[in-house]
Parts: structure tokens; sequence; C-alpha cells
């Protein structure tokens, strides 16, 4: 299912020292004892010390806009995790439109000049898209190959997408945050609803994006948030419905609290600060 075609509103900067570091470690579902242990990990990113104000952007598609929630969404809740008040101010930018393409991400990073100048002073960027490359559709179906064919521009765009941050940021150091999906067509019980052909081939297409932007991450140097593991689990076992908007395609609050917390673990182990 598409992750939304309308402009997100989240478009809009937001100053923030609100929580110490770490404070949403609260972002499991509420009334649920059941938490994957696993959220996060890095990959080829080397370690810093920042210290000083930060700015915190995130480019991508609905679920960093916050589509389907009507809750605040990771990114603005990612940076109110790493200020420290009265120590650390940090800003977040939430540049993620509804509905956006990996094609329409490495547009906004190439002539968008609000997006150029907020990603240029960066220190850290935070990336998700891929999903609506491979959107469900009634042409394809359940049929895995049918999208295998755009699995290659969303790799291209990505890295493309990342040298263009470090090309903006010029002698800026930014650490790029890639967080993947727990799927990018409807998850938990949502999915099985549709059937076991749908939940399979949703399975699939995932793996092959979620590939897609580890690989990346791991190429370019980037940081990398594995959010199935956040949201199932490291063996992917667990039913991460109670962290999805009613459309079965979204976070809900919890949702973002629980991506938020992977994001922050990534960032402090990598920057230390």
């Amino acid at each position: 299912m598409g992750r939304g075609r309308s402009r997100a509103p989240w478009a809009v900067a937001v100053s923030t020292a609100l929580l110490l570091l770490g404070g949403c470690a609260d972002g499991q579902a509420s009334g649920s004892d059941s938490r994957p242990p696993t959220a996060s990990s890095t990959t080829g990113s080397p370690s810093a010390t920042h210290s000083g104000p930060w700015s915190v952007v995130a480019l991508g598609d609905s679920v960093p806009a916050g589509g389907g929630c009507g809750c605040t969404p990771y990114p603005q809740l990612s940076a109110s995790s790493l200020a420290i008040p009265g120590t650390r101010e940090v800003s977040a930018t939430n540049a993620a439109v509804n509905g956006a393409t990996s094609s329409d991400v490495l547009s906004s990073v190439l002539t968008d000049q609000d997006t150029e100048s907020h990603v240029a002073t960066a220190d850290v960027v935070e990336i998700e898209v891929g999903a609506n490359d491979v959107g469900y559709s009634t042409t394809c179906g359940t049929t895995v190959s049918c999208y295998q064919e755009m699995v290659p521009t969303v790799e291209r765009n990505l890295r493309d997408i990342v040298a263009r941050v470090h090309a903006l940021a010029g002698n800026h150091s930014v650490l790029v945050v890639l967080l993947d999906y727990w799927s990018v067509w409807l998850g938990g019980a949502y999915a099985e609803a549709q059937g076991q052909a749908y939940v399979d081939a949703a399975t699939a297409v995932t793996d092959q994006v979620n590939t897609v932007i580890s690989q990346t991450a791991a190429a370019t140097g980037s940081a990398y948030v594995d959010l199935r593991a956040a949201f199932k689990g490291p063996d992917y076992s667990y039913d991460e419905t109670h962290y999805l908007a009613p459309d079965g395609d979204h976070p809900n609050a919890s949702g973002h609290q629980r991506i938020a917390q992977a994001v922050v673990d990534v960032v402090t182990t990598t920057l230390h600060p």
C-alpha cells in the first residue's frame, strides 16, 4: 500500500531542548510488556565527538513525515531526546513528504533551495525512503518479480542522495543515518488480513529494499537503523501490530517513539556526545 501522496505537514523547523539523552526510553507501546530487544545497529560509521548545538534534518516519505499518525513523528522526537537542557540545544527540520519516492528525495536535495540550505548545516541527516518506489499495486499483485525492477533505482537514488548530502555539507561533518522498514506494505495483523500470499510477498519485497538500504549504509559510511528488528525483534518474529496506526501502513505514536529511540541509540553510539 502506498504511503500517502499529500504534502507533509511537518516540513518546519523546531528548536527543542526538552528531554535528557535517552529520554524516549518509554517508546514501547503502552499496556504491553513485550518489547523487541534489538533495535538498531551502525555500519561503517566513524566514531566522533560532538559538542555544542546540533541540527537534525529528516528526508524521506510519510513515515518520517508522520503520515497516518496525528502525532509527533520520530525526527522531532529523536532531536528532543538528543537535547540536554542547559548544555546542548538540538533543532529539527522535518523535510520528509508524504508519498515521496527515492527520486523525489533526490530531486529535493538537488533542486529545492530550502532543503539544500538545511542539509548544508545539518549535523545529523535521517533518511528513510524506498517504500513508495515498490508500493503495492493491483497490476503486480503479489508477484514479487514485478516489483524487483524498481529496486536498482532505489539503490542508485539512495547512494546519490547520500553523496549529495555530503557534498552540501562540504567541510562540515555530518552523520547520515539510513533507516529501513518493518514492512514496505501493510504490516502485522493488517497484512495477515490480506492473506498468506500477501504476507509472503510483502516480506520478500521488504527484504529486497532493506538489503539495498543496509548495503548502501555500509558502502557510504552511513549509520544504519534496522526498523524491522526494532518493531519485530532480532529474529523478525514479533507481532508489530501495536506499533501501527489504524491504516496498518504507518507507525502510531508508540511506533514513532520506538523509531526515535533506535535512532538515538545509533547517533549516541556513533558520535559519543
